[in-house]
Parts: C-alpha cells; structure tokens; sequence
C-alpha cells in the first residue's frame, strides 16, 4: 500500500511519534478490560520493580525519560483511585517515593496478562527477533549516552 509523502520519511523524530501514537492505541486497546491505558501500565510496571520500598520520583522520572511534572501529572489518578502511594523517604522525609498499593499491584498483575497478549500480537506482526532488535535499538535513542552524541553531534560512544 502506498501512503502519501509525509515527513514521517525524512523525520527520525516523526516516524517514531507517529508509531509510538499507533502503538499506544494497539496496545491500549488490548489492555483496556484492566481500565488501564498503557502509559499507565509502564509507569506501574517501573513501579513494581521497586518492590515494597517503592522508588523515588526522580529515578523515576529519569527512568521513563520524563520530567518531575509530567511525572507528577501521570501518577495523580493512580494516587487518587488508590493504585500507587507517594511515602517520605526513610533517610530523607524531603525525598518521595512511589509504590505500588495492595490493589495498584493486583492492577498491574491483571494488566500484565493483557500487556502479555498485545506483546505477542506485536511480535506476531513484527517479528520476535525483529522487535527485540527495535527495543535495544529505541533503548539506545532513550539513553542519556545517546541524549550526549546528539547535543555534541558526535557519534555515540
């Protein structure tokens, strides 16, 4: 099938926003009996592998390539329906820390089958071997090294 020229082909940036909208939509649909959208499962999922400590929302952020506020903005309907808790840092009450509740864990186990099915029909679609190369591919382009080649326009490291 021919699709008209866009700037999706001569855009890096482009192309993958606009994969990663047609992929968010895929995946949301297959992850939607849970009422999570997939943003949401990701930022839990990050959550989880904290453990019962929880993580503090800087690492967080870091970790999902977001800023505090727009952290902040994606975990106010977790807080409010009860699915993750912001707890005071042990060693620094300054320092708050994301986890995940008793029905927020629940949430995300259920979610996970659901995320579970929509992977494979990714890999299905894509190839498994095509789509983990893509992940450690995009893993790259996400990484603060990659971030350092490209503001100093030198090859990554």
């Amino acid at each position: 099938m021919n699709e008209p020229e866009g700037v999706w082909q001569h855009c890096t940036n482009s192309a993958i926003r606009r994969a990663a909208r047609q992929l968010g939509q895929l995946y949301d649909d297959v992850i939607a009996p849970s009422g999570l959208k997939g943003t949401q499962f990701s930022l839990m999922s990050q959550i989880a592998l904290a453990g019962r400590d929880g993580i503090p929302l800087k690492p967080l952020a870091e970790a999902l390539v977001m800023d505090l506020s727009a952290l902040g903005h994606t975990l106010k309907p977790l807080t409010r329906d009860g699915l993750v808790e912001l707890i005071a840092d042990e060693k620094d009450g300054r320092v708050r820390r994301a986890r995940l509740t008793a029905t927020g864990a629940a949430k995300q186990t259920e979610a996970l089958t659901l995320w579970r099915d929509a992977q494979a029909r990714f890999d299905a679609a894509f190839g498994a071997e095509r789509s983990a190369e893509m992940r450690g591919l995009l893993g790259l382009v996400s990484s603060p090294d990659f971030a350092k080649a490209f503001r100093a326009a030198q090859p990554i490291r």
